[in-house]
């Protein structure tokens, strides 16, 4: 069976594989007629979070002329690529998500938000990475460790997979490399969490 590349890790990278995930999410059109994407790995920058489901709204997978539906394992991913809540389909969190923003850099509208949140996700064509100490990376976060990611949780790391986390680990020391922007990383240590798998409860 062929599997769409519609499937984002929290490295940025958009492959094909099985697993769908949590949430969907939104960068514009990014594949052809046939469903296959090009090179552009985003149309605007306005990047969301969405539910899967969302008032009986139905949808074709990659259809001609429609946005490419994006896929994560669950919101930690998504924050990690650079998304944000959706302001319609996931008002609540937007809002709360909004305030610990608001809080940190002032009151703006969520395309300034947005243009802010693209400056720091990207460089050229890829992820924009930054190293921070390792007790300043708040839960929820992701950081790459031993070349793999791993969520960020009190006091312990879980290695991701695309099914899933696995076990606890021990927290490293000292500097790490971390994957989400730091906007996102400050909206996080303010005290905003992003909907996490079960794997990871």
């Amino acid at each position: 069976m062929t599997h769409r590349q519609n499937r984002v890790l929290p490295t940025g990278d958009i492959v094909a594989i099985p697993d769908r995930g949590l949430f969907m999410g939104n960068r514009g059109i990014l594949h052809d007629a046939e469903g296959r994407l090009g090179v552009a790995r985003w149309k605007h920058p306005h990047w969301i979070t969405c539910r899967l489901e969302f008032k009986g709204r139905k949808r074709n997978l990659m259809a001609p002329g429609s946005y490419t539906e994006l896929f994560f394992l669950d919101e930690a991913v998504a924050c990690a690529a650079g998304h944000r809540p959706c302001a319609e389909c996931r008002r609540a969190e937007w809002l709360l998500f909004r305030e610990a923003w608001v809080g940190l850099y002032g009151e703006m509208p969520a395309a300034a938000i947005d243009r802010s949140l693209h400056r720091a996700r990207v460089e050229r064509r890829a992820q924009r990475r930054h190293v921070a100490p390792v007790a300043e990376v708040p839960p929820g976060a992701m950081i790459l460790l031993d070349g793999r990611a791993h969520l960020m949780r009190e006091g312990a790391v879980q290695p991701f997979s695309p099914a899933g986390y696995g076990p606890l680990r021990d927290v490293p020391s000292g500097a790490v490399t971390v994957l989400t922007p730091e906007p996102m990383v400050a909206v996080m240590r303010a005290g905003w969490r992003p909907a996490l798998h079960p794997s990871a409860l």
